[in-house]
């Protein structure tokens, strides 16, 4: 009976740590979104992030409404530095490139898409590096 109870906690320990591990961790897609930076801001209660949002180029119609609306891209930043120059950026024409979780961490985002990198600004535009001093 030991030995059963040994094995199925060991079990339920792999399965937990797999269940996080695919919930959280893995890398179900990346890819690059491009439109209009529309901001880029810290926020949070416990864990302060950094939360933007991409408008992108074309309409569609809006959900039982009837309307017309934009495409949104929401997204979260965990690079202090990235977030920092991004936020030089609103208004500007970008490219992105994130990488999208199953789950959402509370110290990571709101999202479960995290922006990594700025491929592009405008046409072929440099990439500031210059940093904005953030408030504590």
């Amino acid at each position: 009976m030991k030995k059963f109870i040994v094995i199925s906690v060991a079990a339920a320990v792999v399965a937990l740590g797999l269940f996080f591990y695919f919930k959280f961790c893995f890398v179900f897609g990346e890819g690059v979104k491009a439109g209009t930076l529309n901001y880029v801001v810290r926020k949070g209660i416990v864990f302060k992030t950094y939360e933007g949002k991409l408008i992108q180029s074309g309409l569609r119609s809006g959900a039982g409404s009837g309307g017309i609306q934009s495409y949104e891209f929401d997204f979260s930043v965990e690079d202090k530095a990235l977030a920092e120059r991004l936020m030089l950026l609103g208004g500007e024409d970008v490219e992105l490139h994130y990488k999208e979780y199953f789950g959402v961490l509370p110290w990571r985002g709101y999202t479960r898409y995290i922006v990594d990198e700025i491929i592009m600004v405008g046409k072929g535009s440099p990439v500031p590096q210059k940093t904005v001093p953030v408030q504590q």
